[in-house]
């Protein structure tokens, strides 16, 4: 199982990515997808999860409005869309999956608990 994540780099403060999450030797129907996030000094946080099979999401509170988690129907793609970035966005942005075991919200509050994760792909806003 390989995960990667790529479409990080450098933006302008009110800009926007949207960053891929691939994955090869593994569909990702009946996973849950997360992306994540570690800025310098910090522990890694949960930005938002998906449920590859139904499409149900989750976002942690602080990370509901400007970040959409999306997927492919191709069952080995997922997105996230980042808007309006802030200072506080810069960071080494993560995909991983885990099982539906445990509910969406569980899995996106614990990284620890994803089973695969991928590189990063690193997000730096600057004017």
């Amino acid at each position: 199982v390989q995960l990667q994540a790529s479409g990080g780099g450098l933006v302008q403060p009110g800009g926007s990515l949207r960053l891929s999450c691939t994955a090869s030797g593994v569909y990702l129907d009946y996973y849950a997808v997360g992306w994540f996030r570690q800025a310098p000094g910090k522990e890694r946080e949960g930005v938002s999860c998906i449920n590859y099979t139904t499409g149900s999401t989750y976002y942690p509170y602080s990370k509901k409005g400007r970040f959409t988690i999306s997927r492919d129907n191709d069952k080995t793609t997922a997105y996230l869309e980042i808007n309006d970035l802030k200072p506080e966005d810069p960071a080494v942005y993560y995909c991983a999956i885990g099982g539906l075991d445990y509910g969406l919200g569980i899995r996106c509050e614990r990284p620890s608990g994803m089973d695969y994760w991928g590189k990063g792909t690193l997000v730096t806003v600057s004017s």
